[in-house]
């Protein structure tokens, strides 16, 4: 009997049925979704920009890079009526709250200060200075999907992980910094900080926290004589895992080694270059910038900027103690863009030089950060309610875009494709 007629036979019995098993594989194999793909199934998500118009108490998305056109609006106050009543109805809130309506916020209520998207981006987390509360706002309906009341009475800049997973904000009537779930608004770690915590960073892929208390910034006792007025400032880094500190930085040491003594060591805004090697920072009063060498603790060089002959010399004008806020670098860590707040410019500066490039008019620049893309330098003007991004490269104005009152962070984060607004507006 020969293989061929075997294997002929064996088609009539369980040959046959392994046959139809195997089609009957193939056929559901075909008809099944690409869905076992694990990545598919999420939402398509859009990368854009918020701009916080901090005393509208509303978000501006605009596309991230392009012509950073609008794409949508969020109101980041739907419940105002429910948070005003319970501060009405709570003497020392209202005291707080009135004196940030007549301190920071300039005769105005300070309803958004910073925002980062979840990494599904169907909500945005929001700090709000007057309500003294972080919340998420789902993206969808407009509503508020969890709330933190900070402690003490005023929340301020945020730092979000870089796997999306983690929000720090800065509690800066209470000293301390809050770690949150930024899905649920848990609580996961908290630590103290110097007075007046300001500006949180996230560094070495997560591990660490940097924050930089700015001190009191809302007196007129702005005199150099009167600076020991201010308190406690320095720069708290902590373990992100512990939330133990890991190192305290006092910059009025690190200024006086390099012989600027006559520097405030209030570190506002800050820039880390790509590989976190060096620290950008601005100080109070001062129209121009710090290099820091992070491995050797030392300052490296001073930038002095130049000043608008239109701006007030009078120190007590300049809004909370600022002069220059707002840097940003670029990807490939050969630029520095700066906001020259009260001197109404913004500048690029070539890093390995510290030469900047021809400035650009902008109205009481707040904010710079980098664009989507990575080619321009973002610059949210308070004073004009637009923002502006200026080409890394050339230095020059690509495209102003019209906001809403007075923005000032702009972060990048990201939508579901197509979004252009949630449903309640």
């Amino acid at each position: 009997m020969s293989k061929k007629f075997v294997l002929k036979g064996r088609r009539n019995g369980r040959s046959t049925r392994l046959l139809g098993l195997l089609a009957t594989c193939l056929l559901i194999t075909a008809a099944t979704p690409a869905a076992a793909d694990p990545r598919q199934g999420a939402a398509a998500l859009r990368e854009v920009m918020f701009v916080g118009n901090n005393w509208e108490g509303t978000a501006d998305v605009i596309a991230s890079s392009g012509n950073f056109a609008r794409i949508g609006r969020v109101n980041v106050i739907p419940d105002r009526d429910e948070r005003l009543r319970e501060i009405y109805l709570n003497p020392i809130k209202l005291a707080y709250f009135l004196g940030i309506r007549n301190g920071p916020g300039e005769g105005h209520d300070q309803f958004v200060d910073d925002m980062y998207t979840t990494p599904d981006g169907s909500a945005v987390v929001v700090s709000r200075p007057s309500f003294a509360d972080v919340v998420s706002l789902d993206l969808v309906t407009g509503r508020v999907k969890w709330r933190f009341p900070v402690s003490g009475y005023r929340s301020d800049h945020m730092a979000v992980s870089p796997d999306g997973r983690r929000v720090a904000v800065s509690a800066s009537t209470s000293n301390t910094v809050h770690v949150l779930d930024v899905l649920t608004g848990r609580q996961v770690g908290s630590f103290a900080t110097g007075d007046k915590p300001h500006e949180n960073v996230f560094t070495d892929g997560g591990r660490y926290l940097w924050n930089m208390s700015i001190g009191e910034v809302n007196t007129d006792l702005d005199d150099p004589f009167w600076d020991f007025t201010k308190g406690d400032r320095r720069i708290t880094v902590v373990d992100t895992t512990t939330f133990q500190q890991v190192r305290v930085i006092d910059m009025r040491q690190r200024l006086d080694a390099f012989g600027r003594s006559d520097l405030s060591d209030s570190v506002r805004p800050v820039a880390f270059t790509p590989d976190e090697s060096t620290l950008y920072f601005q100080v109070s009063f001062f129209n121009g910038f710090v290099e820091y060498d992070v491995a050797a603790d030392r300052i490296t060089r001073v930038k002095e900027l130049p000043e608008n002959p239109d701006t007030s010399e009078d120190r007590r004008t300049w809004v909370n103690d600022s002069r220059h806020h707002g840097m940003s670098v670029s990807p490939a860590g050969d630029k520095l863009c700066v906001a020259g707040t009260m001197d109404d410019y913004a500048v690029v500066v070539d890093r390995a030089t510290l030469r900047e490039g021809a400035a650009v008019p902008a109205s009481k620049p707040y904010w710079a950060t980098v664009s989507g893309d990575g080619r321009s330098c973002v610059v949210s003007e308070s004073g004009a309610d637009q923002v502006t991004a200026i080409d890394f490269a050339t230095g020059r104005k690509v495209v102003s875009v019209p906001v809403g009152d007075h923005p000032q962070r702009v972060r990048t984060g990201h939508v579901p494709a197509g979004w252009t607004g949630p449903a309640t507006g």
